[in-house]
């Protein structure tokens, strides 16, 4: 099968994410199934085979063509952008923010330009990334703005069980004030698309409600019946396969989990997809951004400042991501 060629993102060198990076080149596995070029600062890659005893060396590259993918070399397009001598583990950092900020931004211009096939994306620290004079929330707003992407949202991915959210980083109660028709409907669109992509041919969908019990009949709310129920019912018209109304959110995970009834929910905001998904599988989720041009795939998880430079930081999340985004590049 066609072999993709991800471009992994580093991450913030203060934290554990070039240990983990690092971890995941380890997995044989993964080298079958994709060429993995590392995007950040070598030396610092190469104290991160260092620390966790990960067998190989750097070839630092400034070109993808340079590139050659083999068992014994971790491939890092080096951006030589760290001072070691200055750099501390498990600080909040303006030089590292940076660091990870032109990974990422190298990274999306590689997908944009077609040199690579999609982009993996490790932990970056948010305080850091502000320290360094880039005032985003995150990734997902970094690439829409570099993308010229219009409307993105995020899917958490851990086998089988997939959330995407109406809203994300934002305070609940903007989240509320972002339950419209028109957004409930372009998440199921992009759920559905996203879904195809994966290689499910006819997508299985439920929208969560916002309010306790979907909204019991306009007691608790009624926001099911104003915005979510006719974007449902547009959706439907469409052709899409959505479960009819609204579904009471203590539920509707629980039938995607255990009865298999869905595909993937949309949910309403933030916490209402990552709780479920994060007591289900934590170690396993990844991060799927949709409305984007390019594919992006990231960990479900932070820097992991508490085990940086220890070697002991869990990996799975990363090569949970780099299947998914194997997956996701081949469908293409």
């Amino acid at each position: 099968m066609y072999k993709p060629l991800l471009a992994v993102t580093m991450g913030d060198p203060s934290g554990a994410g070039p240990e983990i990076v690092a971890k995941a080149w380890a997995d044989a596995d993964l080298r079958a199934m994709a060429r993995l070029l590392i995007v950040g600062d070598a030396g610092c890659m190469a104290r991160a085979l260092q620390i966790t005893g990960v067998p190989g060396e750097v070839r630092a590259v400034a070109r993808v063509d340079d590139a050659i993918f083999d068992d014994r070399h971790l491939d890092v397009l080096d951006l030589a952008n760290v001072d070691l001598g200055q750099l501390r583990f498990a600080e909040v950092q303006a030089m590292a923010g940076q660091a990870a900020y032109e990974a990422v931004i190298r990274a999306i211009d590689l997908a944009m330009s077609g040199e690579v096939d999609a982009m993996v994306t490790s932990g970056i620290n948010k305080e850091a990334l502000h320290l360094a004079g880039h005032a985003y929330d995150g990734h997902t707003e970094i690439l829409a703005w570099r993308t010229g992407a219009e409307s993105v949202t995020m899917m958490l991915v851990a086998g089988d069980f997939r959330v995407t959210h109406v809203s994300t980083h934002c305070s609940l109660r903007q989240a509320i004030e972002r339950v419209t028709k028109e957004r409930v409907l372009r998440v199921i669109h992009l759920t559905h698309d996203s879904l195809q992509q994966m290689g499910i041919e006819h997508p299985r969908l439920a929208v969560a409600g916002l309010n306790p019990h979907a909204g019991e009949g306009g007691i608790f709310g009624d926001e099911e019946t104003h915005e979510i129920l006719p974007a449902i019912e547009q959706a439907r018209k469409e052709g899409l396969d959505v479960y009819p109304s609204p579904m009471a959110p203590d539920t509707v995970f629980f039938r995607m989990a255990e009865k298999g009834e869905f595909d993937a929910v949309v949910a309403m905001y933030h916490d209402q997809g990552h709780i479920p998904t994060k007591v289900l599988a934590f170690a396993e989720g990844v991060n799927v951004t949709q409305g984007l041009p390019i594919i992006r795939t990231s960990v479900d998880h932070g820097t992991v400042f508490g085990k940086a430079g220890k070697g002991t930081a869990d990996a799975t999340s990363l090569k949970r991501a780099i299947e998914v985004a194997v997956s996701l590049a081949r469908g293409k």
